[in-house]
């Protein structure tokens, strides 16, 4: 079981004092995040990919390199690459690239985004989302697992053997996981190519992810990756902690209240039909292990703690609570009763051992 911490890196004022940090501060604020995580023990840290404002992750390979060159062991990943408006080739060697640089400690998720207007930017059709999902996927698979690619379809100029450079460190290409909130289509092309798939499942109900993964878990055992209990699942959840739930709730509130996609709710409704935890370590401990009660065993528990305008230290402060106090029960506690033939988080020596096989 993998725990870690994603970041959608919004640039958002402080809602005690009004600062807006700039740019280069939120950056290099998100770069002593993923510092911290892997201080405080955590597996993985992930960035989103965003194209406007108020959000500075644009060039998700950039940063993690970054990371890469001041970290040992984390493994770097993205809680959304767009894999419509993005071209394959350009993601195949870019993430090829960061693989080489960070010793194999990549992998990386694949998604649609949340923002419309990205299609047109880059000469996109949002009508076309989902096929290009597929269609850009089916490129980049090909081009991690081949070295002269031919390659035709309707949404970029044909290759006439192609190869994509550099080639995926040890001939193990990163593990892909396959991002949605609502889209069983892209359940059933997680399952098709036996990847993982995550439900991000911070904003809605629980009922709606258990249909998602559901159908992913069903599919990836009809396509013969395993069986259902085998397949790769990650989970979204979002927290803060605090000494006991009044204060952490008093604590937050500020913080809900000045996320844009919160703005207006009412936290206690997101407290109890939601994920998100707010309260006392052993709060966030005791709702973070109904996620597998409602999911089954699963690989990757990512935390979302730093949006809202939450100042670095008050980020820092939270990894330190996470990390003495919730981290190390939380692993034992999914450990307890966890089946032999469950799979442990995805880590580049397995993938290199994996090599060669027909799921590849």
């Amino acid at each position: 079981m993998q725990f870690g911490l994603f970041t959608v890196g919004d640039l958002t004022a402080d809602p005690h004092t009004g600062r807006l940090p700039s740019e280069q501060e939120r950056i290099k604020a998100t770069v002593a995040i993923a510092r911290k995580a892997e201080e405080v023990g955590l597996d993985v840290f992930a960035t989103g990919e965003h194209h406007n404002p108020p959000f500075v992750t644009s060039s998700p390979t950039t940063l993690l390199a970054f990371i890469a060159a001041q970290t040992e062991r984390i493994i770097l990943s993205t809680s959304t690459t767009l894999i419509t408006t993005n071209d394959p080739v350009k993601i195949a060697e870019d993430f090829a690239v960061l693989q080489h640089l960070a010793d194999g400690r990549v992998d990386l998720m694949m998604g649609r985004g949340n923002t419309g207007p990205v299609y047109p930017w880059f000469g996109k059709d949002i009508r076309e989302g989902i096929p290009l999902a597929i269609e850009n996927y089916a490129l980049l698979h090909k081009l991690w697992r081949e070295e002269a690619v031919d390659w035709k379809g309707r949404f970029r100029t044909p290759l006439q053997g192609f190869t994509s450079v550099p080639r995926p460190l040890d001939d193990a290409p990163p593990f892909v996981w396959h991002g949605s909130i609502r889209s069983p289509e892209i359940a059933e092309q997680a399952a098709y190519y036996g990847d993982g798939f995550f439900a991000n499942h911070i904003f809605w109900p629980t009922d709606h992810f258990r249909k998602l993964i559901e159908l992913y878990r069903t599919r990836y055992a009809h396509y013969g990756h395993g069986s259902p209990e085998q397949a790769y699942v990650g989970l979204g959840g979002q927290i803060f902690i605090g000494k006991d739930s009044r204060q952490a709730v008093r604590d937050y509130r500020p913080y809900f209240g000045n996320t844009a996609v919160y703005r207006g709710a009412v936290l206690e409704d997101y407290l109890e039909a939601t994920p998100l935890t707010v309260g006392s370590p052993q709060q966030v401990i005791d709702k973070t292990l109904t996620f597998r009660e409602h999911f089954g065993d699963y690989q990757r528990q990512l935390f979302l703690m730093d949006n809202g305008g939450m100042p670095l230290k008050v980020v820092l402060e939270q990894l330190d609570l996470l990390g003495e106090h919730v981290l190390p029960v939380l692993r034992k506690e999914f450990a307890l009763g966890r089946p032999v033939e469950v799979p442990a988080g995805p880590i580049h020596e397995d993938r290199v051992v994996m090599t060669g096989r027909t799921e590849w």
